[in-house]
């Protein structure tokens, strides 16, 4: 662990399997810690504040916007997501690194504001592989599904502004490589 963390921001299209890459690279890589994000979309089955989302009113939502609290925010489906920035700050401070899990609009200003980051892309292997996943994860409306795929195609062009671009073909393999970043990044010489 170096003396301060590396920001590791990971993202891509909707459905690309971000949510399961993050949770198997958090148990295989120690000193790492996921950002956990502010939303205003409703709790799911199964989710708990603090540890998913930070659920919260589309009114503190936007009392956190007018005092700058965060590092980046979007509106997502008719939902706010945001990136509180204490948070990230406390944890790469404490000599831990952060892995954010956020879309691609919020890459880009984070991007803007902490250009030291390590931005990973994960794409699928085809569009065809994408619309099964979505459609796989029982999660989604019907019209969520078809917003999701239609902002697909403009997602999917951005891969050029990220640092790695990872395909998530195999699962396990997509893990790996992730891992692999992770591991080159901290052996870089300008983190000692």
């Amino acid at each position: 662990m170096t003396s301060k963390g590396i920001l590791f921001v990971m993202s891509g299209a909707s459905g690309v399997g971000k949510g399961s890459i993050h949770r198997e690279v958090l148990a295989r890589v120690p000193d790492i810690k996921l950002s956990i994000s502010a939303t205003t979309r409703p709790r799911r089955s199964g989710e708990v504040d603090g540890r998913d989302y930070f659920f919260i009113s589309p009114s503190e939502f936007e009392t956190k916007i007018k005092n700058n609290e965060f590092l980046e925010y979007a509106q997502v489906y008719s939902n706010m997501y945001g990136t509180l920035k204490s948070e990230v700050v406390h944890t790469l401070h404490s000599g831990y690194d952060v892995l954010l899990e956020i879309d691609i609009q919020g890459a880009r200003q984070v991007r803007e504001k902490m250009p030291q980051g390590v931005f990973i892309f994960i794409q699928p292997p085809s569009l065809g592989a994408l619309v099964e996943r979505i459609h796989g994860r029982g999660l989604d409306s019907q019209q969520s599904i078809q917003d999701r795929l239609d902002a697909c195609h403009a997602e999917m062009s951005m891969a050029r502004y990220y640092d790695y671009v990872v395909i998530n073909d195999r699962l396990e393999d997509a893990i790996k490589k992730v891992e692999a970043i992770i591991i080159a990044e901290r052996c870089r010489v300008k983190y000692y």
